[in-house]
């Protein structure tokens, strides 16, 4: 079962709490991020570069140094005020007409070292390396993952109860998505959230963070080799995240676009596709892919509808019958010549929250030659695949809308 805690959060006062939250550091480059920020925003801490004129390099010693300084900074400033007791929090998201309600709590590095914080997607060294650089220099964990959980009916129960009283912070952001926090300070309710989920989830699940959350791990690790009096309940041992049930999380496709058609003509390459794959064209209108082993293609200005030929795909292998490899094996690798999603220049990757348009654009537009749309992969798949301790191929789920950053923060002491 999995191990948590309440903790006592720094949070922005409610009357600058969309001045301070911001989106995660990852998801704007350091131009996007100096433009965004206005004078309180977390991104001064996240995005530390953009407080250099020009804007210093992300990995520079002087940006470390800098978001040190605006972190202290902006505690002293009161612009992050730290809870007087340990709570957990309910954190819900709209889009559109769906609302997902997430728990924030501490998670134990221990937990994801055995395996029952499970992961579907492996990580770099090098990104490790550089989200353990920012949870080591602030001893803090600023930027929260996201985790799933199997629902549990008591759990469901006590965060119904508490989104039907008035919330603490209440906001839409520049994307249109609603953000709603709710603290919960009754200790009675505080140990019983701890006891279901220490007697009664067997596991979390990586949705979003993988990088994070193993650098969080690898500082809980380092930690305690110092500590000759480690116990294995100090702060350190805990990191933090927003733990939503799986069934109300929907993953997005995560689509695909070429430069080159490796050395092929466009009638060269429709004929090579029709090897493994029914292939229609669909319509100068965006096709999008109707159900599992059915493409969308964006080529030569059409759209063309591609499903995989019986026999091509296995559907009791829980890798094997994953679009995403499908479309690797039999396209990518085969023909385009693309062995490694990781590390090909030849590729890229657009989010399904940019919609089918974009991808027209990309080829249209930015001198992409092809692009793929995939039906998304369901969650069912993702704990499938992450029980039988498999890897997901690289970006392979998008999940939407992204955690804000700033409404919660752990600290490590």
């Amino acid at each position: 079962m999995v191990r948590v805690k309440a903790f006592a959060a720094l949070r922005p006062p409610k009357n600058i709490v969309t001045e301070v939250a911001a989106p995660p550091y990852d998801v704007l480059d350091s131009q996007e991020a100096f433009r965004m920020a206005g004078e309180k925003s977390l991104l001064h801490i996240t995005r530390p570069e953009i407080d250099f004129s020009p804007i210093a390099g992300e990995h520079e010693q002087r940006s470390y140094d800098k978001a040190v300084l605006n972190f202290r900074q902006w505690q002293e400033n009161g612009w992050l005020v730290r809870d007087s007791a340990p709570c957990y929090y309910v954190y819900s998201q709209t889009m559109g007409d769906r609302t997902q309600y997430g728990l924030v709590l501490c998670a134990h590095t221990d937990d994801y070292a055995a395996g029952i914080i499970k992961k579907h997607e492996l990580t770099r060294k090098d990104k490790e390396d550089d989200r353990m650089i920012h949870v080591r220099i602030q001893n803090a964990n600023i930027e929260p993952v996201f985790f799933a959980y199997k629902d549990n009916d008591e759990l469901n129960s006590i965060v119904a109860a508490t989104v039907s009283k008035p919330s603490e912070y209440r906001f839409t952001d520049e994307n249109g998505f609603g953000h709603e926090l709710w603290v919960i300070a009754d200790q009675s309710v505080v140990t019983r959230v701890t006891e279901l989920f220490t007697n009664q989830v067997d596991a979390f699940y990586v949705a979003d963070g993988h990088h994070r959350t193993a650098a969080a791990a690898r500082v809980g690790a380092e930690k305690r080799a110092s500590n000759s009096n480690h116990t294995g309940d100090e702060e350190y041992n805990y990191f933090m995240a927003v733990c939503f049930p799986a069934s109300q999380l929907r993953i997005l496709d995560y689509n695909r676009v070429v430069k080159d058609l490796n050395g092929l003509t466009e009638d060269e390459f429709l004929k090579a596709l029709e090897e493994d794959f029914i292939l229609k064209e669909a319509s100068d209108s965006p096709y999008r892919p109707s159900d599992l082993h059915n493409f969308s293609m964006y080529l030569g200005g059409r759209w063309y509808s591609l499903t995989a030929r019986e026999g091509r795909y296995d559907d009791s292998d829980p890798i094997g019958v994953l679009d995403v490899t499908i479309l690797s094996r039999l396209v990518l690798d085969r023909i385009l010549g693309i062995k490694d999603l990781r590390t090909d220049k030849r590729i890229d990757f657009v989010g399904g929250i940019r919609g089918l348009d974009e991808l027209r654009r990309r080829v249209d537009e930015t001198g992409m030659k092809v692009a793929f749309a995939l039906h998304p992969v369901s969650m069912k798949q993702l704990t499938d695949i992450a029980d039988s301790g498999n890897i997901m191929p690289p970006k392979t789920t998008w999940f939407e809308p992204k955690l804000r950053s700033g409404l919660a923060i752990h600290t490590l002491d």
